[in-house]
This record gives structure tokens, C-alpha cells and sequence, in this order.
């Protein structure tokens, strides 16, 4: 069982809360921005495909540089990355209200500029994310990422009338010129947040390296890459709704920008009901049922969607619409929050926004697409369909509870005295662990050696191999490369404390002395000599 915390413990930590409110403006920004966008786009072009692209050019640089971005947050420091973040996207949105001005924009403009702050959002994610971590407790951090959703949804639940506002009286280069402005209060809380983050006395992961390391990590963890497939089929599915709203409101109930506003507005609102209440939800169901009930839900928000002519139903049908969206998001973060160590936290968030804005960026063109070929209704029908089959996607996928895994440091690692001198790129390293097992423990053994393996493989380990003496059966030998000793060290330093259960379930195992004896050796190449590539080749046998 979960501690119980209050959904409103966070705001106790004086570095969250006044993130939190700047974070607000900032969202009620980019929806206005976006409702701006996506309305620019339906009156530059017919094509409900390039509307719903409009979504998709926020979403696909997510999918695109998340893990670079995740992998540059677990190695730099994360407000450096995040104040540039936002500058980035100040610049590009007051470059984009003066083309608007200036009537320049096209199609493929419009979807160039709106790329490029789904660029700084992309960056600026993971890092947000991962700082969630920093700034509050463990414990705590369900009931952040709940806070984040109800403020996220507060916004969208005014943010789009504002937008429609704006965009009806003033026209959308004011709501682009809002945007721009909403990234101050953010800019100047970070410029005066001063964090302490931990210091790790070996050098920074290599950018590449970093990303591969956290895709391994994702890989070898079966409950954090069911978590990301489920996320990627509810982004696909759900973000109908959203990439097609401006035509829900044109051509469904046959209304303007502001009942495009209205709409979104109406999602906006289940969305915060659905934060308010996703800490009562989560504590007496079970997260599949959550995340089945969603799929689900959402899907007859999508069927009865397609059959409303009214304004004012169809805001009805979107209350629980938005709901289940957060509902659903929501907990995929807070599981992969809670189910990695801290050194790898930004690239497992960073690949989770890139399976669910994955999703959300193919789903954007595919429904937009359908919608070109067939009615904007059929499509709305097809995706409940396909939402439903999400649904039962759970009996093969299921997402587990949030078990009490302790991924705090172990802390129990010493680098070994070495009587060779050793540069840190020094490798590759060849790593050896002799165990002598009794016959009657080498099931159990191997059952152990299969987590271990796993353990060490996700931790970066390479060619993982056990193996047997022939001429003592007793005798077993765990072997596995490292690219370089820093690369060892750095391995080490991953365990968690979850981890030494493992460790201490075989060193009891070890029947030959108190702890497995380590071999820690250096590959030497033999390179001949240069007199020595000239001798005649030996005689044919």
C-alpha cells in the first residue's frame, strides 16, 4: 500500500509552488497559441489533414528529441536547460506573431513555426518532469504530478476561450503575442530558483552513450515498456478529439472560433475534474482498471461525439472525455516516475512522451487523413473502435501497481585498489564473478542469475554470460563486458537498493567463501611486430 499523502502537499515546498504558478500562465499561453494555430491553419487551407498536422507539429519533435533531451537532463544541469527551453520558444512565437502581422504566413510556415516550439517543448519537458522529482519527496511525487495536471487543466479548461476570445475580437498575431509573453513569470521564478543537484564525481555520460543506456534501461524493464506501448495506442486513439476540433466545431455543429474555444474549453474542464479527483481513484482501483476504464470511456466520448449536432451536448459528451484523458496520462507518469532510479529518470520520461506524443503525432495524421477521405463522423466511429480494442489490449499488456521498489542508491560499491594506472576511457573491461554453487541450489541459482542478468544489462553491461566448470560442476562464472573503467565505475554506482537483495540472495548461495571472488581485467590486443609481417607464411598443412 501507498503512503496516503494530500493532493495538496506539494504546495508546502516554496520551490514547487512558485513553479506551479508560473507554470500556469505559461500553459494558458501555448493553448491559446495552439487554438490560434490550429484556426490560422483552417482558414489558410480546406484540408483537415493539415489541421490535424498542426497537433502533429507540436507533438512530433516529442517523439523526435525527447531521448536526446531526456539523456542532456540526467547530465547537465536541468534549469540551464529549461530557461533556454523557454527562450527558445519566446523567440520563435514573436517571429511567428510578425509573419502574422505581415500576412506572410503559409500552410507550411505556419506548421515550420509551430515544429519549432513543439522543439523547445520537447526540450523542456523531461527536465520539467524529472525536476518534479528534486524538488519534492518521493512519497510526494503522485500528488505533484496530479497538482501539474490540475494546473495544465485549469488552463485548457479557460485557456481555448481565451484563445477564441482573442482570436475572434484581435485577431490571431495577438494570440501569438500572448504566447510570448506568458513565458516571462516562468523566466523570471527559474532565474531566481536556486537548486542544489547532486554532483557525480565521474565524468558526464557521452551524449549517444547516455541515449543508449536509457533505451536499454526501458527495454530491460517489462513493466516500464508495457507502460510505454499502452501510452503510444492511448496517444494514437485519443488525440482525435483534440487534432479535430476546429472541424468538430465547423462542420459538426456548424460554429465559429469561439465555439471552437467553447469546446475545448468544455475538455478543459473534465480534464480538472479528472486531476481533482485521480488521487481518490487511484487509491481504491487498481491502475489496469484505470487505464482499461479510460480506454473505454473515452471511446463512447468519441461515438457519441460523432452522432451531436449541439453545441451544448457535445461540450457534455467532451466533460468526460477530458476526464479519462487525464485519468489515463497521468497515472502512465507517475508510474514511470516511480519505477526508475533517479540517473535515468529524464530518459525514461523522455521515452514515455515519446511513445504517448508518438501517438498523438501518427494518430493527428491518420485520423486527419480518414477524416479527408471519408466524413469527420466515420472517423470519430473508427477511432472508438480502436479505442476499445486499447482497452483489451490490457489482458495481454497489463500495467501493474506501484510496487514499494527502493530505487535509492545502494551506496555500497568501492572502487577496487588497481596496481595498473588506469585512464578513464581505459577498456574495453572484461569482468569475471566465480561462484561455487552446491547441486541441490542451481535451480534456484539460475532463477536468481536470470534477474542478475537482467540487472546487469540494463545497468550497461554488455556480452552477459554464465558459465560452467566442466572438470568442477561446483563451479560457476559470471562474465560481461564494460567499454571503458569509467564506464565500469559508473555501473556500479547504479545500483539501487532493490538491487542488493539480489546480490545478497547469491553471495549466501556461494558456498566457497563469504562473498563471490571478482575479476576485473583489461583487454590487450596483440598487434605483431613490424618485422614480423614480412616473415614468410608457414607451409600449407
Amino acid at each position: 500500500m501507498q503512503e496516503k499523502t494530500s493532493t495538496f502537499e506539494p504546495f508546502r515546498t516554496r520551490a514547487f509552488r512558485m513553479m506551479w504558478t508560473a507554470t500556469l500562465f505559461s500553459n494558458l499561453g501555448g493553448l491559446v497559441q495552439g487554438v490560434a494555430a490550429s484556426w490560422l491553419m483552417s482558414e489558410l487551407t480546406p484540408s483537415h489533414a493539415m489541421v490535424g498536422l498542426v497537433q502533429g507539429a507540436m507533438t512530433l519533435p516529442v517523439v523526435v528529441f525527447s531521448l536526446m533531451a531526456g539523456a542532456l537532463a540526467d547530465n547537465f544541469n536541468r534549469r540551464q536547460i529549461m530557461i533556454s527551453a523557454q527562450l527558445m520558444m519566446m523567440a520563435v512565437s514573436i517571429t511567428l506573431a510578425a509573419f502574422t502581422f505581415l500576412g506572410w504566413n503559409t500552410p507550411s510556415g505556419l506548421l515550420m513555426f509551430t515544429f519549432l516550439i513543439g522543439c523547445g517543448t520537447a526540450l523542456y519537458n523531461p527536465a520539467w518532469q524529472a525536476t518534479v522529482g528534486d524538488i519534492v519527496p518521493r512519497r510526494v511525487i503522485p500528488s505533484a504530478v496530479t497538482l501539474n495536471s490540475v494546473g495544465f487543466n485549469m488552463m485548457r479548461s479557460v485557456g481555448p476561450a481565451v484563445g477564441g476570445a482573442i482570436v475572434n475580437l484581435l485577431g490571431t498575431a495577438f494570440a501569438f503575442i500572448f504566447n510570448a509573453f506568458s513565458y516571462i513569470p516562468l523566466l523570471v521564478v527559474m532565474y531566481f530558483w536556486k537548486p542544489e543537484y547532486h554532483k557525480s564525481k565521474l565524468p558526464r555520460e557521452r551524449l549517444m552513450g547516455a541515449m543508449s543506456d536509457g533505451l536499454r534501461y526501458v527495454l530491460m524493464s517489462p513493466h516500464l515498456s508495457k507502460i510505454m506501448l499502452r501510452a503510444f495506442l492511448f496517444g494514437f486513439g485519443a488525440i482525435t478529439i483534440l487534432a479535430q476540433m476546429p472541424i468538430i466545431a465547423r462542420d459538426i455543429v456548424h460554429g465559429n472560433e469561439m465555439t471552437f474555444g467553447i469546446l475545448l474549453g468544455a475538455f478543459g474542464i473534465g480534464a480538472l475534474i479528472g486531476g481533482i479527483i485521480n488521487a481518490a481513484v487511484r487509491e481504491r482501483v487498481s491502475s489496469e482498471k484505470i487505464i482499461a476504464i479510460s480506454f473505454a470511456g473515452y471511446a463512447a466520448s468519441c461515438y457519441l461525439l460523432s452522432l451531436s449536432a449541439s453545441v451544448w451536448l457535445s461540450c457534455l459528451i467532451l466533460l468526460p472525455a477530458g476526464l479519462f484523458w487525464v485519468l489515463a496520462l497521468s497515472l502512465f507518469n507517475v508510474s514511470v516516475q516511480l519505477s526508475t532510479p533517479r540517473w535515468v529518470v529524464s530518459r525514461a520520461l523522455a521515452l514515455y512522451q515519446t511513445c504517448s506524443f508518438g501517438g498523438m503525432a501518427l494518430g493527428s495524421w491518420v485520423w486527419g487523413a480518414i477524416a479527408d477521405q471519408y466524413t469527420i463522423q466515420t472517423t470519430l466511429t473508427v477511432c472508438a473502435v480502436f479505442l476499445l480494442l486499447g482497452a483489451l489490449a490490457g489482458f495481454k499488456l497489463p500495467i501493474q501497481e506501484i510496487g514499494s521498489t527502493n530505487f535509492a542508491p545502494s551506496d555500497e560499491f568501492r572502487a577496487p585498489e588497481l596496481r595498473l594506472d588506469l585512464l578513464a576511457r581505459s577498456g574495453p573491461i572484461m569482468i569475471l564473478v566465480d561462484y561455487t554453487i552446491a547441486e541441490n541450489d542451481v535451480p534456484v541459482f539460475l532463477e536468481a542469475m536470470a534477474k542478475r542478468r537482467r540487472i546487469r544489462l540494463r545497468d550497461g553491461a554488455r556480452q552477459w554470460t554464465l558459465l560452467r566448470d566442466l572438470e568442477n560442476p561446483e563451479q560457476w562464472t559470471e562474465t560481461y563486458h564494460m567499454p571503458t573503467w569509467v564506464e565500469y565505475l559508473r555501473h556500479n554506482q547504479r545500483r539501487t537498493q532493490d538491487d542488493m537483495e539480489i546480490i545478497e540472495f547469491l553471495h549466501n548461495l556461494n558456498q566457497g567463501s563469504a562473498e563471490p571472488h571478482v575479476h576485473r581485467m583489461i583487454e590487450r590486443h596483440t598487434v605483431p611486430h613490424a618485422h614480423e609481417m614480412h616473415l614468410k607464411p608457414p607451409p600449407e598443412l
